[in-house]
């Protein structure tokens, strides 16, 4: 085991509970190891239900393009913590965090928080604080945790800007049990006089994040409004009130994607440096998010399923997550038509007959799977009821590899592992996948 697992085990016992949105705990060692969240590059501050990392993802990628540097701050990873952390090098890329560095800094947050309660995330977020600010970069890509208003990410007084993607019903024991008050927790990012990027949002939602940014006289840039993302021809075509931009469809399937670009490019009016539309071509071409949609064509669990079968991953988890997957698949579904089968293990804390109701009449059937060593999965047969109960032929089997072992051979499938990022990390280690 790597020394920073054996540290983070410890600090994952200095608070009973894992989630306790608070900033205090935050703010009382951020000012023990002083105040690191002070030192840091300029910050786009992420916040949202559905699309958080693939926006992160997409601006990622057009900074680079455009000869920059940005460090990335996302939540969860899929297979090793170092994924969370992403530190901008001298070449203008990027790498995860080393182990060396990595143990440093949680043994530094441990000696400052000295035996403290505080939440894992929290102190882990201290941590990537502290390694961020020891790095040059032109940009920080802050990716909030959970919520927003009291995420231990916001602690930054006056961000380069603030984006907030699609909101929907989730987490709803911490946010609260309607969309207005989920809306106004995922507009607590907003800042005074800091422009905020909206993404297509449900009428209430949008209605809350204009009543928070009035009272802070933040500007805001509205989907629909003030910046449009669409098709056109198999282009994305881009347009607000300084002009057009014509470009590749994005590396990242399903139309949401569309969306999830067209709020980085309404951002980089309000980054510190210009990026040219050659560099956004770029990176609409060179973005990459894992698990995401991600096309799995060989390795154990190509092996393990029909030959031909056509196998996609994704860590969606949640209704509005089920919505756009569906049209992902039926976007596949128009091009090259197939059996779609659905493997899928989630959470006792989702809403899963919600996320397999969009899946009704497009998918043959679903085999529910545990996950592996996560004690909050759903039992499978426990899903699979949930499942029926959204209109779905479903079975259980033992593992996503006797799951696609399973599928019938005398067609080739469409298989889309889904339902939990856990699910998607468990997947990747099979793979012997390491997001670098």
């Amino acid at each position: 085991m790597a020394a920073s697992d054996l540290i983070l085990d410890r600090l994952a016992a200095l608070h009973p509970r894992k989630i306790d949105l608070s900033l205090d705990r935050m703010h009382r060692i951020l000012a023990a190891l002083g105040n690191p969240e002070r030192r840091l590059p300029p910050v786009v501050h992420v916040a949202g239900t559905n699309g958080k990392g693939s926006t992160v993802a997409y601006l990622r990628a057009i900074t680079e393009a455009a000869g920059r540097r940005a460090h990335v701050y996302t939540s969860p990873h899929l297979v090793r913590f170092h994924e969370r952390i992403r530190l901008a090098d001298e070449n203008g890329t990027s790498k995860l965090v080393g182990e060396a560095e990595l143990a440093a800094a949680l043994e530094e947050c441990e000696r400052a928080n000295a035996g403290a309660p505080i939440t894992i995330f929290e102190i882990t977020t201290a941590a990537a604080f502290l390694i961020f600010s020891r790095h040059p970069a032109d940009l920080l890509l802050l990716e909030v945790g959970l919520g927003g208003r009291l995420d231990a990410t916001n602690v930054i007084d006056r961000p380069a800007a603030t984006i907030i993607t699609p909101i929907s019903m989730d987490h709803a024991q911490y946010l609260g049990d309607t969309i207005e008050l989920i809306a106004a927790e995922k507009a607590g990012i907003i800042k005074r006089g800091v422009a905020c990027i909206v993404a297509r949002q449900p009428r209430a939602a949008e209605q809350v994040i204009a009543r928070a940014a009035a009272r802070l006289a933040a500007p805001l840039s509205i989907s629909g409004q003030d910046w449009h993302a669409g098709e056109e021809r198999g282009r994305l075509v881009y347009q607000d009130e300084h002009g057009l931009m014509d470009l590749p469809m994005p590396r990242l399937l399903g139309r949401h994607q569309i969306e999830n670009a067209g709020a980085a490019i309404a951002t980089l009016g309000h980054l510190p440096f210009a990026v040219d539309e050659a560099a956004v071509a770029t990176a609409m071409q060179t973005v990459d998010w894992p698990a995401r949609m991600q096309p799995l064509r060989v390795g154990p669990i190509a092996d393990a399923a029909p030959a031909n079968a056509d196998i996609w991953l994704d860590g969606g988890h949640n209704p509005a997550a089920g919505e756009v997957l569906a049209a992902a698949l039926a976007e596949l579904e128009e091009r090259n038509p197939r059996p779609v089968y659905l493997v899928s293990g989630m959470l006792t804390s989702k809403d899963a007959s919600g996320f397999f109701t969009p899946f009704a009449g497009l998918v043959r059937e679903v085999v529910t799977v545990p996950i592996p060593d996560v004690e909050a999965s759903f039992d499978p047969v426990e899903l699979a009821a949930d499942a029926a109960r959204a209109g779905l032929s479903a079975r259980v089997a033992a593992s996503v590899e006797e799951a696609l072992a399973s599928l019938p051979r005398d067609e080739p499938a469409r298989v889309l592992i889904c339902g939990s990022l856990y699910l998607a990390g468990h997947v990747l280690r099979i793979q012997e996948t390491v997001p670098q």
